[in-house]
């Protein structure tokens, strides 16, 4: 009798000890969370960095593994997340977290598929955020894209060159602070340029190039206290006109440079000296330029905030992706947005976005963790980014655009159009000559509009 009491206790031990085995290994198994993301390369990320310091601290210690399984580009995953959304044939499974402009969240056949954030976050947590980088994210009354890092658009400036131009001319830096002050400062360039080769007439250089006419027109309008858009379409109110007046004249003259590709090629190789375009194009701007005979010349690249209208309010684009989180299990869910808040916080946010070109966030990483972070860049051409990104936050307003079905296919036409007219105006100015300025920037203007009216 007591040897078949031993055998029962034992096999009670057994059992206890293998249920303790079975609620420790349940106990050390980390929620695991997928991330796709656009910020540098599978083997070489800023992102990557992080996450592998959250791994090795916060998500050790609450057991969370955030694991990434794909870097690629924005245009790229918007294709993926509709593919897996939609349940095509081969698509990848969504993962917890994706990298996503609004664009994409409205594309989703059920954005209740995301989480809102407001779920997760206090109204104190997300008032530490940038009002306008939040207004961003939300999609049909939910916040869906949490802002993690962020672009706006800046002027940069080819200083080397920019120099001679001044001490030959008296144009200075500040003559740049007005879209007017910048068109008429073009306008001397081309002439000056111009000027330098008498025996080949028409031969003026562009000083300035811009990345985006949509968002010139769009926050130029709307800072000037017009609406831009009617409805689906768009107004072609006074505003417009005056927008459209200085770029025209400068064009038109030979200041503007209308080719396509993006404002870094022009400037690499001295065919424009000043751009604006997004902030995050730091990284392409060369600190060389080459010219066509193949001599080259090291410069000095500084950036400014965006020039502004003279009667108009200091306001400017605000760019760039956001987060989010598909909605799976409450653990999910939980360990996505404690990856998040980690990531938000403005120690961790100011190493994020200054290793990747972006602007933190929230109010505290500006005002507190930002300038202690310029004192230790050791690119000069990065420091002078990121005061502008300061004196941007301090002094203006960011634009929120707003949430349109045709707001693509509008972009995409505008840009094309513009181009091509000042480009023709270019053309009619040189068989003309200067008396016919005036017109032909008007003439340009209709068949313009007619055409975006079609």
């Amino acid at each position: 009798m007591k040897h078949k009491n031993c055998i029962f206790l034992l096999i009670a031990v057994l059992l206890f000890c293998t249920g303790c085995s079975d609620t420790a290994k349940k106990e050390e198994t980390p929620t695991t969370i997928t991330v796709w993301h656009v910020y540098g390369g599978q083997t070489d990320s800023p992102l990557n960095d992080l996450i592998e310091e959250f791994n090795q601290t916060v998500g050790k210690e609450q057991q969370i593994n955030v694991q990434v399984t794909s870097v690629s580009n924005t245009n790229t995953i918007h294709e993926l997340v509709l593919a897996a959304a939609n349940g095509e044939p081969g698509a990848s499974e969504l993962p917890d977290l994706f990298i996503s402009y609004p664009k994409t969240v409205m594309a989703l056949p059920d954005d209740s598929i995301l989480v809102d954030y407001r779920d997760y976050f206090s109204e104190k947590e997300l008032s530490a955020f940038l009002p306008a980088f939040v207004e961003e994210g939300m999609v049909n009354g939910r916040l869906v894209v949490l802002p993690v890092a962020k672009s706006t658009e800046i002027m940069f400036i080819n200083q080397t060159l920019f120099d001679r131009f001044s001490q030959a001319t008296g144009v200075t830096l500040e003559d740049l602070d007005t879209w007017e002050g910048l068109f008429r400062a073009a306008e001397i360039y081309a002439d000056w340029t111009d000027n330098q080769t008498p025996d080949v007439p028409g031969d003026a250089k562009s000083m300035f190039v811009h990345d985006y006419y949509f968002n010139y027109f769009q926050v130029g309008t709307e800072s000037l206290g017009e609406e831009f858009f009617q409805d689906d379409v768009l107004a072609f109110g006074p505003a417009f006109r005056t927008a459209w007046d200085p770029l025209a004249r400068a064009a038109v003259q030979g200041g503007v440079w209308l080719d396509g590709g993006y404002a870094t090629a022009s400037l690499r190789t001295g065919d424009s000296i000043v751009s604006v375009a997004s902030s995050a194009s730091i990284l392409y701007y060369s600190d060389v330029v080459t010219y066509p005979d193949n001599t080259s010349e090291d410069i000095t690249i500084i950036s400014r905030p965006c020039p502004v209208f003279e009667n108009g309010e200091k306001l400017v684009m605000q760019r760039g992706a956001g987060f989010c989180t598909v909605r799976s299990t409450p653990e999910r869910e939980q360990a996505a947005v404690t990856f998040l808040k980690w990531l938000t916080e403005p120690e961790h946010n100011v190493e994020f976005v200054t290793r990747t070109g972006y602007m933190p966030v929230t109010q505290a990483a500006f005002e507190n963790e930002l300038p202690k972070a310029i004192e230790g860049l050791e690119s000069a051409k990065y420091a002078s980014l990121y005061q502008a990104y300061l004196d941007t936050q301090a002094n203006y307003e960011f634009y929120v655009p707003p949430q349109l079905e045709t707001y693509l296919s509008l972009e995409t036409t505008l840009e094309d159009h513009v181009r091509a007219q000042l480009a023709l105006g270019r053309q009619d100015y040189l068989d003309a000559g200067e008396t016919g300025l005036e017109q032909i920037c008007a003439d340009r203007f209709q068949t313009f509009q007619e055409i975006m009216e079609r």
